[in-house]
């Protein structure tokens, strides 16, 4: 598909993966591209939905919108976290049903994996058992919206993507300590305690536990390419391939940030999944896409965008 020629919804475009998607499009020649805000369109709700619709005709919608949050946030929030997730989904499908939709692209989540995956985590494991607990709301709905897309392709034709980004991080990305996933959260936490001059930092859990991590501009790039060849809502991995520990993690943003001090854990708070590694070869033979910025390197240029930008 020739996105360039097309009428384009971007749900959540102006957040952090969004800004990035949008840039995608503009490179591209995308020009009728339109970002619906929250405060004129509630995608929770129905009647906001099939409005959104009718005032932009689109011929394509990438749906980024999302409640989502880190460990914490998903802990305090798990009612909402489904609820939300999951009636944006429903009603942005089912009025791509009714208007014609050319194409629907949806973003799942690495959350919606099981606990105990096999690690690198292959799309053929996803319903191999029941999501980590601290976040499987939010991942179950993610996943629904895939079994709602394939029923949609198999009975009406719909035509969509799915795509499972591994965790992002990057510019304009989430620093809110109570609802901020872990890079931006460690971020904040050595710069400013380089900034106060402070002894040490608390991080959650043991440190044991690893992660996987993208670039949002990498991201972002998968994610168009799938709008452009993707026609079935095949479930396809966003990653690196780079397993990293939480406590290696740390100890390399307080290496770039210039954090000398203390670093603190504290295990009565939970892990979270034990270990998150994606097998990424259906994204490189289905989308011809490979993630392109290196971990130090996404690193630095976060961290200086937070220094500059972000703190201000």
């Amino acid at each position: 598909m020739d996105l360039s020629t097309k009428t384009i919804v971007v749900t959540g475009g102006a957040g952090f993966l969004g800004r990035a998607v949008q840039e995608r499009l503009a490179a591209r020649g995308c020009r009728n591209v339109h970002i619906p805000r929250r405060a004129n369109y509630d995608l929770t709700r129905e009647a906001d939905v099939a409005r959104l619709y009718a005032d932009f005709k689109p011929d394509v919608i990438f749906h980024l919108a999302a409640e989502v949050g880190g460990i914490g946030a998903n802990m305090a929030n798990p009612g909402r976290y489904f609820f939300a997730n999951m009636a944006m989904a429903l009603h942005l499908i089912e009025q791509a049903r009714r208007s014609g939709l050319e194409r629907f692209v949806q973003v799942g989540t690495i959350c919606a994996y099981p606990k105990f995956t096999p690690v690198p985590f292959r799309e053929e494991d996803l319903w191999n058992g029941y999501p980590e607990e601290t976040n499987a709301p939010y991942g179950v709905a993610k996943k629904a919206a895939l079994v709602m897309l394939d029923g949609y392709y198999r009975q009406y034709g719909l035509k969509s993507a799915y795509v499972l980004p591994v965790n992002l991080y990057g510019p304009y990305d989430n620093f809110d300590l109570e609802t901020s996933h872990v890079i931006p959260a460690l971020i904040r936490k050595c710069v400013d305690a380089v900034n106060r001059g402070l002894p040490e930092i608390e991080c959650w859990g043991t440190g044991k536990v690893s992660r996987e991590f993208l670039f949002v501009e990498d991201a972002a790039e998968g994610i168009v390419r799938a709008g452009e060849v993707m026609e079935e809502p095949v479930p396809i991995n966003l990653g690196t391939g780079m397993e990293i520990t939480i406590k290696d993690l740390v100890e390399l943003i307080a290496r770039l940030t210039g954090f000398t001090g203390r670093i603190r854990w504290n295990a009565d708070k939970p892990d979270g999944q034990p270990r998150r590694c994606l097998d990424t070869q259906r994204a490189a033979s289905m989308l011809g896409w490979k993630a392109q910025v290196g971990f130090e390197e996404g690193l630095r240029r976060t961290i200086e965008w937070w220094r500059s930008s972000g703190a201000a």
